[in-house]
């Protein structure tokens, strides 16, 4: 394909997606409810098909040399296919946000003003490895009554393709535009470029991916972007917490799973609990072969643990998101001293504090400045089925249009309504 051929290509799929968006604004639940449930349908029926393509990409993957934990990400077991069909469900079974009409007031001229929740429109999703995504992304844009058009990574092209002719038919099923769910075919990286530069074609870019892929979308895109870079996630220990739950929620904070976003990669710890806490955890992290990265004065403190792995933290750790079995540590002298560092340090996303002081709980809850800040919980819980909100699309460090997991609510607007009786303005 040309350059000018991939140009008209996306040009052409924008506006079938503009036009699939206006019939989507105004589906009523039972059409894109019906569109969900058979989309669970066809991926529960189609699993043998899924399968022939996901195992080509997987071929293809191992042949290219692709790292062991991609090629993990690209498989679709019967396990990720049935957790996608059920969460296609679960979405179709949530009330429909499209239409409320919210915080109606009567002001004194005699008009009654409030707000109603819209579609943004259209969104294009590129990402990477995992094909689940396009499941759901495609979910939350039916029910939201957006369109949408996908760009997933070359390397899960043949899975993304098989899994989207079900969105497909499932649209098709219930009455839909199909045109409401495109994916982009070719694997040219140029097609990204020319989709996140097209403000006719789609109103917001939502990258999930790594870092590389998102800094490129966030300089390049002539459209907003809803994103966010990195997780450099903190947990805080707190003077007169309870070192047993402590020790519970960093450890799960960081070693449940090293790989997502929410996963804790700085602790701090008050200097009056660190003696107490610091070997304990030290001991945890030990065990699990986690490296900990650590100023001066907490190097006493970890010493003669059996296998503990502890090297000086340089100035780069305390905003590191490591992805992996590396923690950096440092032992604060107050409150005060924590809340500057993780702002100055972290990357806006979760934070946490294990505290028994209410008043110290809530000035965390107000001063740090993070899409989510979380009390006596494990940073793991920042997602958007753990928040309640059947999936998520994605993260946002961004203070607009949404911020933290975005799931329905965040892939809609509000916009004011007005109902009167003939009033008119003296």
């Amino acid at each position: 394909m040309t350059p000018a051929d991939l140009e008209s290509t996306i040009a052409h799929m924008g506006a079938a997606a503009r036009a699939a968006s206006a019939a989507m604004a105004k589906a009523s639940p039972a059409p894109k409810d019906g569109a969900l449930r058979a989309l669970a349908q066809w991926l529960r029926s189609e699993g043998a098909a899924l399968a022939a393509a996901n195992a080509e990409d997987i071929a293809a993957a191992q042949k290219a040399g692709l790292a062991g934990p991609m090629v993990d990400r690209l498989k679709l077991t019967p396990d990720a296919i049935e957790t996608v069909a059920a969460g296609c469900e679960q979405i179709a079974a949530m009330p429909d946000p499209i239409g409320e009409i919210t915080e109606l007031r009567q002001r004194p001229s005699g008009i009654r003003v409030g707000r109603m929740r819209v579609p943004l429109g259209v969104f294009g999703m590129i990402y990477e490895s995992r094909p689940n995504v396009t499941i759901e992304a495609a979910s939350l844009a039916i029910k939201s009554g957006n369109a949408c058009i996908l760009r997933g990574g070359s390397e899960a092209i043949r899975s993304n393709r098989a899994l989207w002719r079900l969105v497909q038919q499932a649209l098709v099923d219930a009455g839909l535009p199909p045109d409401a769910v495109q994916l982009v075919q070719t694997t040219d990286r140029a097609a990204v470029g020319h989709l996140i530069a097209s403000p006719d074609a789609v109103d917001v870019i939502i990258p999930r991916g790594g870092k590389s892929l998102i800094e490129r979308i966030s300089r390049e895109a002539k459209v907003p972007v809803i994103k966010h870079l990195d997780g450099n996630c903190h947990v805080y220990v707190d003077a007169g917490a309870d070192l047993e739950m402590a020790l519970k929620l960093v450890d799960n904070a960081k070693t449940q799973k090293y790989s997502p976003c929410n996963a804790a990669e700085s602790l701090l710890v008050h200097a009056a609990v660190a003696p107490a806490f610091l070997p304990r955890i030290g001991a945890v992290f030990a065990a699990k072969r986690v490296e900990m990265r650590v100023e001066p004065a907490c190097k006493p403190l970890l010493r003669g643990i059996k296998g503990a792995e502890v090297v000086d933290a340089t100035e780069d750790d305390w905003s590191q998101e490591y992805l992996a079995p590396i923690i950096s540590i440092r032992i604060v002298d107050g409150l005060d001293t924590a809340i500057a560092h993780i702002n100055r340090y972290g990357s806006h996303h979760t934070d946490a504090i294990v505290t028994n002081n209410h008043v110290h709980a809530m000035r965390f809850l107000r001063e740090v400045d993070s899409a989510s800040v979380m009390v006596n919980a494990s940073t793991r819980f920042a997602d958007g089925f753990e928040y309640g909100l059947g999936a998520e699309i994605g993260i946002s460090t961004d203070k607009l249009h949404a911020r933290g997991p975005v799931g329905l609510e965040g892939l809609t607007s509000l916009k004011w309504v007005v109902l009167g009786e003939g009033e008119t303005r003296g």
